[in-house]
């Protein structure tokens, strides 16, 4: 099992790597939408400008692609 840990620290960062992790999953913007029932244009927002979701947006996309979440203090 291969574990890899990605280090976001701006919404700049985190939207091509949710594109990347999508395309790597196999899944389309429609399949993504399809299944948060939300548009397809709404996946091409998020993954294009990330801040402008919610956070509970985010955590379902992360769930989808088999991400979590994990916070820890700046060393």
């Amino acid at each position: 099992m291969e574990i890899n840990a990605y280090t976001i620290h701006t919404p700049k960062q985190l939207a091509p790597l949710l594109r990347a992790l999508r395309r790597q999953r196999g899944l389309t913007q429609a399949d993504v939408a399809r299944q948060l029932g939300i548009t397809r244009q709404a996946v091409t927002t998020l993954e294009r400008r990330p801040e402008t979701a919610t956070f509970e947006r985010l955590m379902k996309v992360w769930a989808l692609l088999g991400l979590e979440v994990s916070l820890h203090t700046r060393a």
